[in-house]
């Protein structure tokens, strides 16, 4: 890996544990008057506007590597130039088409399913990282992985039904949350792609993606709701709250992407193993919702197995 730096991906992908950890708490926490499409059109279009000038920085520095050095800068020259290839721009249009959806999925499921299951809910993204790895990578999956990817949704199902193995627990929020996991995976598989083709860098990715989405979504929301809707956007704390979640979501994109860029996806996937932890502390003290001990044992089943899923990995 070319720009392999340990010390850089671990400080990024230790924060993202924090950042990913309050997205369901931030998102439950909003005051009820917003409803989840509201919410995640806003802050979308928040998103774009907060990252663009991280953006241009990025873009500016690999500009600036160009002049500054008298032979061409390969990679610099590709990572300003590498979206315009048909290839790149068709994974953009993915990305934002995706992220239309995939935000208001969320919120809804982090409401129907309250933040600690929530969070424990996400984990499972990394049974569809080793699945779109296999069919779009042709990553290997050794008998370990299979194993603990079992072990790991048994302790999904553990913390989802309090140890009744009742699958009918898995309410509508929970399918919403694990259908939401399987479509950023596959659209992080294809991010993935371009990084190591060092064709796209992280902000521009980020940036992209909201700016696309927000555009979508409010078309779509001036098109099917009251105008007067948008007014609450004007409301001091609802603005609060859709600042503090476009920094917060707009961060754990950018932090992971950057992660990526450092260190392999397997020990980013080790460390934001840890984001329930953070997502059950806030929403035990925030929200008041009550931590059992069956998220316990299932949150030590999950983190363990997927510990064990990216080891496996490592020994194919």
């Amino acid at each position: 890996m070319e720009n392999y730096n340990l010390k850089k991906g671990i400080i990024y992908a230790s924060i993202c544990i924090f950042t990913i950890g309050l997205q369901p708490v931030i998102s439950n926490a909003r005051p009820s008057i917003i409803d989840p499409y509201l919410f995640g059109t806003i802050t979308a279009l928040f998103e774009a506007i907060l990252l663009l000038p991280i953006f241009l920085l990025e873009k500016n520095k690999f500009k600036r590597s160009l002049i500054n050095d008298s032979l061409l800068d390969k990679k610099s020259l590709s990572l300003i130039h590498g979206w315009k290839k048909k290839s790149n721009i068709r994974v953009i249009v993915i990305i934002g088409l995706t992220f239309s959806a995939i935000p208001i999925m969320l919120y809804i499921g982090y409401e129907l399913t309250g933040g600690i299951l929530s969070s424990l809910t996400m984990k499972s993204e990394i049974i569809f990282a080793l699945i779109f790895g296999f069919f779009m990578l042709k990553e290997k999956i050794n008998k370990i992985q299979i194993l603990f990817c079992f072990l790991l949704f048994f302790g999904l199902v553990i913390a989802i039904t309090g140890g009744s193995f009742n699958l009918l627990e898995f309410n509508l929020g929970v399918i919403i949350l694990l259908v939401s996991a399987a479509l950023f995976t596959f659209v992080h598989t294809l991010t993935k792609i371009s990084f190591e083709r060092d064709e796209l860098f992280p902000s521009q990715v980020v940036f992209f993606r909201n700016l696309l989405s927000g555009i979508i979504l409010i078309i779509m929301y001036v098109s099917f709701f009251p105008l007067s809707n948008l007014l609450l956007i004007f409301d001091p704390l609802n603005f609060a709250f859709f600042i503090v979640m476009s920094i917060d979501y707009g961060l754990s994109l950018y932090l992971w992407y950057k992660a990526l860029t450092y260190i392999e996806i397997g020990k980013a996937s080790i460390i934001i193993s840890l984001t329930p932890i953070v997502s059950s502390v806030f929403s035990i003290f925030i929200l008041g919702d009550e931590f059992t001990l069956f998220h316990l044992i299932g949150m030590i089943i999950i983190i363990f197995s997927i510990i064990m899923i990216i080891r496996g990995k490592k020994s194919n």
